[in-house]
């Protein structure tokens, strides 16, 4: 059952092991991720590149299996989402987004969950909190300020968000804008039509340009897998953007008809950890959209173990880009502590 064969020159494919098939086996995945070393990127290679390969019945198949193989429950189910809250990029990027909401919104990520429901699980001494803040260009400078002091990075979105159809060299000048103005990670989104009619090498040059642009801050590129009509296109864009130097590929903006899906995510993982195995370079993966209950969260932190191991869960290499998210992960863990439900209002956002 093959759901990614990422260049014909591997001597092994990349399989899944089925529950009704005990033959079928799963290639060795990295136990743990390199020292934090970014991905330079390599040069543009149209044979990889056309020689993926997707199975779309075999992706639906292993996603399907997901909840059914692996549950956490009581206290490990604690101790995951506690490490779902501290991979979170918390969100605003609406119309209405003020200098005051954001203000709250970083007050959020350095107590994200209740001191007094992380004293009842014994969390206190954990130091959780959100690995970063996501915000529009406009609202960078109010973002760090109410973040001064925490360590937590503010990440922009740029590259004529959520579209990414303004001209060129307005779309470098943002990123290097919002650099200027202290943002330490930076979201962009690519060029949908150059996957949509197989312009890998222009794909590339845009990336590599935005990586450029980016300097020392941390590049996510936005496939904007809703749009792009195929999970072997999703697979493609991935391996070019990792080859381009992207510190991680990111599904979606959020706003999209469709966002981050657990199909999209396995075709995703599968590129990285082909990509890992051919130039030994690692690079994070940001599912973002839609993500909104902690069983969500779950589902995808499970996957990135059994398909990348260890290493990747943690928030050098794996983001979850939401804003509504953390309320329903802090209603479970009250649940945990006291066994009733709280009210949402108990755990405001913004």
């Amino acid at each position: 059952m093959r759901i990614f064969t990422p260049t014909p020159t591997t001597t092994r494919m990349v399989q899944v092991k089925d529950a009704r098939d005990q033959s079928m086996r799963t290639l060795p995945r990295p136990e743990r991720a390199p020292a934090d070393v970014r991905n330079p990127g390599v040069a543009l290679d149209l044979d990889w590149v056309q020689s993926v390969r997707v199975n779309r019945s075999a992706v639906e198949r292993r996603v399907a299996t997901l909840p059914r193989r692996r549950t956490v429950k009581k206290d490990w189910q604690v101790a995951w989402l506690l490490r779902a809250v501290t991979c979170l990029d918390l969100t605003t990027l609406s119309g209405d987004d003020t200098p005051g909401r954001v203000r709250r919104l970083c007050a959020k990520a350095r107590q994200p969950v209740r001191l007094d429901v992380l004293e009842g699980l014994g969390a206190a001494d954990l130091g959780i909190r959100v690995a970063a803040v996501c915000v529009y260009h406009a609202m960078v400078e109010p973002a760090l300020d109410a973040l001064a002091g925490s360590g937590i990075p503010v990440a922009a979105v740029s590259t004529g968000f959520p579209a990414g159809l303004s001209p060129f060299p307005q779309r470098v000048q943002e990123i290097r804008a919002s650099v200027a103005a202290g943002a330490r990670e930076i979201d962009v989104v690519i060029t949908r039509s150059h996957v949509l009619t197989g312009r890998w090498d222009a794909l590339y040059d845009e990336v590599r340009a935005f990586r450029e642009a980016c300097g020392a801050a941390h590049i996510k590129t936005i496939l904007a897998t809703g749009e792009l009509g195929t999970l072997r296109n999703v697979a493609r864009a991935s391996v070019v953007c990792m080859m381009a130097g992207a510190d991680f590929i990111k599904t979606s903006t959020g706003k999209e008809g469709v966002n981050a899906t657990l199909p999209v995510g396995l075709v995703m993982t599968r590129a990285i950890r082909a990509y890992h195995e051919r130039t030994g370079h690692t690079v994070g993966l940001k599912p973002a959209g839609g993500i909104r209950s902690a069983k969500d969260a779950l589902d995808w932190l499970l996957m990135m173990k059994d398909e990348l191991g260890d290493g990747w869960l943690r928030p050098r290499l794996f983001r979850i880009g939401a804003s509504t998210l953390l309320t329903d992960i802090e209603r479970q863990l009250e649940y945990h502590l006291t066994g009733r439900y709280s009210a949402v209002h108990r755990q405001p956002m913004t």
